[in-house]
């Protein structure tokens, strides 16, 4: 199950709004989401978290480009949402180095289904997945100086787990906001 949740700081404190992401495509799409919901360009975070298995905090300021937290890549990467915020340039990658070029390919005629005594064997298999899936790795990429000058710490963001998204509301002192959208 997912969460995912807008706080846009104001002069009057963070306001909070639920959203759907159904829509968002891409880190740009998200941060033009993010853009629409402080009209005066002040600060907005995005939470996703996918119940204890990863959480997100995507920073919106102005104009600027979005900062990214992911607290488990590996875990993000298995989710449609978490694969927005895995931009190339969070994991190290090259633009368009997704590990999946055809020229890579292991295509031996076992693609069918067809075991690969040889291969099997040895426990290699043919998993055409394997060289992408080796570029994420897991734990924690990104910003995780993103919320410092809000009081979170890079320590706290990456020790928190479970209910992140409430404790970086409860942090921030946006958790009654939050609450009213969850």
């Amino acid at each position: 199950m997912y969460f995912a949740a807008l706080l846009a700081r104001t002069e009057d404190g963070w306001e909070a709004s639920d959203t759907e992401l159904d829509d968002v495509e891409s880190l740009s799409d998200l941060a033009d989401l993010a853009r629409e919901a402080s009209p005066d360009e002040d600060t907005v975070l995005v939470l996703i978290e996918q119940e204890d298995a990863w959480f997100g905090v995507v920073r919106v300021d102005g104009e600027e480009d979005p900062r990214i937290y992911v607290s488990d890549a590996a875990a993000a990467a298995r989710s449609s949402y978490g694969e927005i915020l895995l931009t190339d340039e969070l994991l190290g990658r090259e633009p368009g180095d997704d590990g999946d070029d055809l020229d890579d390919l292991d295509l031996d005629g076992t693609e069918d289904g067809e075991s690969d005594d040889e291969e099997d064997e040895d426990g290699g298999g043919s998993d055409a997945a394997a060289g992408s899936g080796e570029a994420v790795p897991h734990g924690p990429v990104g910003d995780a100086e993103v919320l410092d000058d809000f009081g979170v710490s890079e320590k706290e963001l990456r020790s928190m787990s479970g209910d992140a998204v409430g404790e970086i509301a409860e942090a921030l002192g946006a958790l009654d906001v939050l609450e009213t959208v969850r």
